[in-house]
Parts: structure tokens; C-alpha cells; sequence
């Protein structure tokens, strides 16, 4: 397993991001279904990422197969992870973990001392790994409360 930092617009981080839009749009296809227009239209813009907003795409590869991808972006003195993806043919094998491990290198090296994150509360492996990992729940952030059925993570960097 290798990783390496790519631009957002990297083609294999693309088809990453459209693999997970797919798969997370039917886990959640029963709750949208029930939710209101407003509300939809409140977590579609609070899910938004701004490419330029994005300090680090990494990218986890199986020889020359890319099949994990994770992002950091700013939020106030901390950043925020997002879009964390391991294929679905890699799963189990530990590759979000070194991906999270990785970004909280990156963390470090910016000289920030918190990892803040939001997840679905339907992504149970996710959360129980974030949890394994020394992440801790916190409020909702950013405006997360509009997305129904999620929670927020918060793991604090020490240094040294």
C-alpha cells in the first residue's frame, strides 16, 4: 500500500468520490426519501466542498489501482476531514486507518492540534473505527445539524 497527495481534481480521486456518492446515496435513499424539500436542499449546501477550500487529497493505492481517498480542509484553527473512501473490493484491510493516520501527519505538519470530522450515523464500521482511533463525539459543527441522522467527531493532536 502506497499514498500519495493529489490534486482534488485528480481523475482517480474523482471516480473515488462518484463511487461513494453512488453507494451513500442508496445507504441513505429511505431517510431522504422522508425528508422535506427545505431540509434536502439545506444538507445538499452544508455537504458542499469547495475544491478550493482543500489542503490535502490523499490517495491510497494497491499497486497502480487507487482504492482509498481522504481530504482535509480548514474549519477555524482545526481541520476537517472529509470525503473518506475505501473501495469496496479493499474493505478490511486497513486502509482508512492509515489514510486517517496519514492526515493526521498532515495535521501535525500544518501545526494544527485538532482533526475535527462529520459522518452518518448509518456508516457504523466508520464510526466505530473513528472511535478505535481516538476520536471523540462533539456538537454538530459548520451547520451539520441540518444533515438529519449524523454526529461529529473530534480527535485532539498532541504534539511531540
Amino acid at each position: 500500500m502506497t499514498l500519495a497527495r493529489v490534486a482534488w481534481s485528480d481523475p482517480r480521486a474523482v471516480a473515488l468520490r462518484d463511487e461513494m456518492d453512488a453507494e451513500m446515496t442508496l445507504l441513505y435513499a429511505d431517510l431522504a426519501a422522508k425528508a422535506r424539500p427545505d431540509v434536502t436542499e439545506r444538507m445538499e449546501e452544508v455537504l458542499l466542498l469547495d475544491p478550493d477550500d482543500v489542503v490535502a487529497t490523499v490517495l491510497a493505492f494497491d499497486g497502480e489501482r487507487a482504492v482509498g481517498h481522504a481530504v482535509l480542509r480548514p474549519y477555524e484553527g482545526s481541520l476537517e476531514v472529509k470525503r473518506v473512501i475505501v473501495a469496496a473490493t479493499h474493505r478490511g484491510r486497513g486502509i482508512a486507518r492509515i489514510l486517517m493516520t496519514e492526515l493526521e501527519t498532515i495535521a501535525r505538519q500544518d501545526g494544527v492540534n485538532s482533526i475535527v470530522l462529520h459522518t452518518g450515523v448509518l456508516q457504523v464500521p466508520a464510526i466505530r473505527m473513528y472511535e478505535a482511533l481516538g476520536y471523540r463525539p462533539i456538537p454538530y459543527f459548520r451547520g451539520y445539524e441540518a444533515v438529519t441522522d449524523s454526529v461529529c467527531f473530534e480527535k485532539l493532536l498532541p504534539f511531540g
